[in-house]
C-alpha cells in the first residue's frame, strides 16, 4: 500500500513540473540511472517504481509540451562521464521517453551536477523558460559541486529553475542537494513522507499562483582586477628583494578538500583578474611554500597577504678566505624536511624555517656546514671550502712536453693503504689537466701508451701548484704492410721466460710511447709471423718496419 501511494506521489509531482513546463518553456527530466537504484522500497525496487512513475505522468502530458530526457550511471559501473541525452526536448516525445526509460540499465555512478549542467546547457539554445526534475536516490560521487553549479546557473541570467526529487535520500543527504533547487527558485521535494510530499505538491506546485517577481537590483560591476596577492617573507616583513622569484598556483579545490587540477600561475607582482570561483593557492618562494584557501569574485578584489615564514641566505664560495669566488663551486643545502636543492657559484636560497646542512664542493674539495634559520632571517656570507689548484703536464723527457695526446692523469692519496696501493681520487686527460684539490699530499700518476709515471706534490689552499711528471720514454712507430696485428714485448725475458707485453694492435701500423730500451715487434699475416727488433731512446722517435 506505502508503494502505491509513493508512486502516485512521484506521479502529481510530475505530472505537475512538465505541465508548468508546458506553459512557459521547456524541461527535461534527468533520470538516476546508478546502481543503488537496485535498492528497494517495500520490496520493490526503486528503479521499477521510477519507470512506473514516468509512464503514467507521461500518459497525461498534452502533446505540444516540450519535454526531454537525460540519464546518468546507466551504461558503466565506474564512468564518471557516463551521461547521455537519451530524447532531446521536443514536443511529441512521451512515447520515446517512456520507451528509452524502459530500456536503461542502472550500473554506475551518480554525476548529478554535471547531468544537470548538460540540462541546462541544452535548454539554453533558446531564451524560453527552462526547468529541469532531477531524480535522484543518491548525491554526488564524482566530485562535483550542486551549490556551486545552482549558484553558476542562477548568475547567468537565463531564467532556469531546477526541481529535484530526494528518492529515499536522507536528510544529511538532501541538504547536499537542495541548494541545487532553492538557489535556482526550485523546490527541494523528498519522497519519504507521504503526507508532507502531497502537501507541499497541492500548495506549491498546483495551487500556489506564482509571485509577482520584484525587480533584480543591479547586477555589481565587475572589476578589471580581482586577484592581487602580496608576500611577506615573515609576519610583519616584506621581502627583501625586488618582488621576484615568486609563483603563485591557483588549483581547483576538490570536494572532499584535497587539491585538484592546476589552474594557472603567475609570477612575481600579480595583478591579474582570474575565473570567479574557489581556489586553493599554492605560493613558491624557492623552498618554501604555503597553500591558502580563497574565494574569487568578479565584483570583489582579493588580495590576501601570504606569510611564507622563511628566511633568506646568499653564499659566496671561495677556495680560501681571501680568494676569489668561484662560478663552478656547487652549494648543496639538503635538510631532514626533505629539502635538497644545489645552486652552482654564488647563490641566493629562500628557505623555510628550519635546521639545514651546507655543503660546498670544487672539484675533489669540500666543506660542510650546518646552519639553523629563523622566519625572517637575512643571512649573507663567504662558504669557505679550502681548495688549492693543482695543474698537471706530463713530458717524454725534461723540456719535451706531450702535447698532442690524450694521456691520462690521475690524482692518488699520498697516504698508503695496507696493501701499499695508493687510493685513486680523480682521472683527467690530456695536457694541462686541472684539478680542485683540499690542502694536502697526492700524488700525480701519467700514463701513455707503455710508459706509466708518478710524481708526488703538495696542495695549499687558494694557492696553484704546477705538477711536472716525466715519464723518460720516447715513441716507437712501428709498420708492417699486410699485416693482420702488431705485438710490442719488451726484448728482455724474466726468469720464466716470458716477455712482458707493451702494446697489442690491429692494424698494419702502430704508434706508442715506451720507457727507453730495447723491445721486440711481432707481426702476424693470417698464420705467419714475422719478428724485428726495435731500440727506444727516451725523448727520440724511433721507426720500424717489419719485413
Amino acid at each position: 500500500m506505502r508503494l502505491l501511494t509513493l508512486l502516485r506521489s512521484l506521479a502529481l509531482m510530475l505530472v505537475c513540473l512538465p505541465t508548468l513546463a508546458h506553459a512557459d518553456g521547456r524541461t527535461i527530466i534527468v533520470l538516476d540511472g546508478s546502481g543503488s537504484m537496485w535498492g528497494q522500497i517495500d520490496g520493490k525496487p526503486k528503479l521499477e517504481i521510477a519507470r512506473e512513475a514516468l509512464a503514467e505522468v507521461l500518459k497525461t502530458i498534452p502533446a505540444d509540451t516540450e519535454l526531454g530526457l537525460i540519464a546518468y550511471g546507466h551504461r558503466s559501473k565506474g564512468a564518471c562521464d557516463d551521461i547521455e541525452t537519451l530524447v532531446a526536448p521536443a514536443t511529441g516525445t512521451a512515447p520515446a521517453i517512456a520507451s528509452a526509460a524502459d530500456k536503461m540499465q542502472f550500473l554506475g555512478k551518480t554525476p548529478l551536477t554535471e547531468a544537470v549542467r548538460r540540462a541546462a546547457s541544452e535548454l539554453r539554445s533558446t531564451e524560453e523558460k527552462a526547468t529541469v526534475v532531477l531524480i535522484t536516490d543518491g548525491i554526488e560521487t564524482c566530485e562535483g559541486d550542486p551549490c556551486a553549479l545552482a549558484r553558476e546557473l542562477e548568475a547567468s541570467g537565463v531564467d532556469f529553475t531546477a526541481h529535484v526529487v530526494g528518492f529515499g535520500l536522507t536528510k544529511d543527504e538532501g541538504r547536499q542537494v537542495a541548494c541545487l533547487a532553492e538557489d535556482t527558485g526550485g523546490q527541494y521535494i523528498t519522497a519519504d513522507d507521504l503526507d508532507s510530499l502531497t502537501l507541499a505538491l497541492q500548495t506549491t506546485v498546483i495551487s500556489a499562483p506564482e509571485p509577482t517577481p520584484e525587480p533584480e537590483p543591479a547586477p555589481p560591476a565587475k572589476l578589471d582586477i580581482n586577484f592581487a596577492p602580496t608576500l611577506l617573507l615573515a609576519p610583519g616583513m616584506a621581502k627583501p628583494e625586488d618582488n621576484t622569484d615568486i609563483a603563485w598556483e591557483l588549483h581547483a579545490k576538490n570536494a572532499d578538500g584535497s587539491t585538484g587540477a592546476r589552474f594557472t600561475t603567475e609570477y612575481n607582482t600579480v595583478k591579474s583578474f582570474i575565473e570567479p570561483g574557489d581556489y586553493r593557492l599554492i605560493t613558491k618562494l624557492g623552498e618554501a611554500v604555503v597553500e591558502t584557501d580563497l574565494t574569487l569574485t568578479e565584483d570583489n578584489l582579493a588580495a590576501p597577504e601570504i606569510v611564507m615564514n622563511a628566511a633568506r641566505v646568499i653564499l659566496h664560495p671561495k677556495p680560501s678566505a681571501d680568494g676569489a669566488e668561484s662560478n663552478d663551486a656547487a652549494v648543496k643545502i639538503t635538510s631532514n624536511a626533505g629539502i635538497d636543492t644545489t645552486n652552482y657559484g654564488p647563490s641566493r636560497f629562500y628557505l623555510p624555517a628550519g635546521d639545514y646542512t651546507i655543503t660546498g664542493t670544487m672539484g675533489q674539495a669540500s666543506v660542510t656546514e650546518t646552519l639553523s634559520l629563523k622566519p625572517g632571517d637575512l643571512i649573507e656570507r663567504d662558504l669557505i671550502i679550502g681548495s688549492g689548484l693543482a695543474v698537471v703536464d706530463a713530458y717524454y723527457i725534461e723540456g719535451v712536453q706531450l702535447e698532442n695526446t690524450q694521456h691520462s692523469v690521475e690524482i692518488l692519496a699520498a697516504k698508503q693503504a695496507l696493501d701499499g696501493s695508493h687510493d685513486r681520487l680523480t682521472t683527467s686527460y690530456g695536457p694541462a689537466a686541472k684539478f680542485e684539490l683540499s690542502p694536502g699530499d697526492y700524488i700525480a700518476k701519467v700514463t701513455e701508451g707503455g710508459a706509466v709515471a708518478e710524481v708526488p706534490f703538495t696542495v695549499k689552499a687558494g694557492e696553484r701548484v704546477n705538477v711536472s711528471v716525466i715519464l723518460e720514454a720516447g715513441v716507437l712507430a712501428v709498420a708492417a704492410a699486410g699485416a693482420n696485428s702488431i705485438e710490442i714485448f719488451k726484448a728482455k725475458a724474466d726468469l720464466n721466460g716470458f716477455r712482458t707485453q707493451m702494446s697489442f694492435d690491429y692494424a698494419e701500423e702502430t704508434t706508442i710511447a715506451l720507457p727507453e730500451g730495447d723491445y721486440l715487434i711481432e707481426a702476424m699475416r693470417g698464420d705467419a709471423k714475422t719478428e724485428a727488433t726495435a731500440k727506444v731512446t727516451k725523448g727520440e722517435r724511433t721507426e720500424v718496419s717489419v719485413p
